[in-house]
């Protein structure tokens, strides 16, 4: 790891002296390549530089308690080593995730699907919540979002949603919500009191860029209608909506929201490239052996993740054994807590599995 890691070191400090150049600043396409490379690495050198210092430091200390005379400066170095060798640790745990390899869709924003699932109007009551909850969650991170095309139901409900979520990194903070989300709770329909059980379904989708996905116009049929649903001027007036039928994928796109046809358009080709790269990721996923699978999943999202029980004020993660009674504020966006402990599980699954 070491040896690799003065690679590493070395072709950041060539990848400086190189931005430095007029040549490569001159050419935007290398300068950019350039910058995006120095900044991936910058994290991994730093925290390098930080470890061989560390370590420095631990030489001199183990040299001072081996030659003090004194016995109370041999006890304040053996503190001091001690206290070096717990940061020395830590530096080495970071390193190591550090090197994990980088999963590409990361930095993309996200596609975020919301479905309601089995329990009627229940379900589509709760995928509205989800849905609220999502958008604090993206609103705390100062994150924007825009509704791609949603099914509502007459009671304030959801069918079925797409977001566009725009952030750094939101696709590393999202990716392991995709799953079948269950709620127990009373509903407001209910009179009995008697707790009920839905679901709904979640899906985070990488967002896709032009280079991700290539889709040829002959490959795409394409129809426009109407617009139907509760509400609107333009509600069944004029022929805005737009359904793209991706013919070899069988994958099929509704955009109705906007007024103008090109714009339900766009917004369509925007989730259809979005729903394709997730399908070649899922085929990928595939591919890979069984062994070298998370624990946290594969993003399926026919695999039940999480429990929502609002009597208890409990929320469980299925996936990792997680509890917290904060049902109440997790519900609000704060959302955090949920996934730090899921990228802290899906890390420690990964280092095992590279045997760093």
């Amino acid at each position: 790891m070491l040896e690799h890691l003065k690679d590493v070191e070395k072709r950041f400090e060539d990848l400086s002296k190189q931005l430095s150049l007029p040549e490569v600043v001159s050419n935007q396409n290398q300068f950019q390549k350039l910058s995006k490379e120095y900044a991936d690495l910058k994290e991994l050198v730093e925290t390098y530089r930080q470890y061989k210092k560390i370590t420095e430091e631990i030489e001199g200390a183990k040299e001072m308690v081996e030659s003090s005379e004194d016995p109370d400066m041999a006890n304040l170095a053996k503190a001091e080593l001690e206290e070096l060798e717990k940061q020395d640790e830590a530096l080495v745990r970071q390193l190591k995730l550090l090197l994990l390899p980088k999963d590409p869709n990361d930095d993309k924003n996200v596609m975020l699907e919301i479905r309601a699932g089995t329990g009627g109007d229940e379900a589509a009551l709760f995928a509205a919540d989800m849905l609220r909850l999502y958008l604090r969650y993206a609103e705390n991170l100062n994150w924007k979002t825009e509704v791609m095309s949603k099914n509502e139901t007459g009671l304030g409900g959801i069918k079925e949603i797409v977001v566009l979520i725009q952030g750094q990194g939101a696709y590393s903070q999202l990716k392991y919500e995709s799953g079948v989300h269950r709620v127990q709770r009373i509903p407001q329909t209910e009179t009995s009191g008697r707790v009920h059980t839905s679901a709904v379904t979640v899906a985070i989708l990488p967002e896709a860029d032009d280079v991700d996905v290539k889709v040829e116009d002959k490959d795409l049929k394409i129809d426009v209608m109407r617009a139907g649903g509760p509400g609107g001027q333009s509600v069944n007036t004029t022929d805005s909506a737009v359904r793209i039928t991706h013919v070899p994928s069988g994958i099929v796109v509704i955009c109705q929201d906007e007024k103008s046809q090109h714009k339900n358009k766009a917004k369509a080709l925007k989730v259809l490239k979005s729903r394709l790269l997730e399908a070649e990721i899922a085929k990928k996923q595939e591919e890979e052996s069984s062994n070298r699978k998370s624990m946290i999943g594969s993003g399926d999202r026919s695999e039940r993740i999480r429990t929502y029980n609002f009597p208890q004020n409990r929320l469980t993660d299925h996936r990792i054994g997680l509890t917290s009674h904060k049902l109440d504020l997790i519900m609000e966006g704060d959302l955090a807590e949920i996934i730090t402990a899921l990228r802290t599980s899906f890390q420690a699954e990964q280092l095992k599995d590279a045997a760093l």
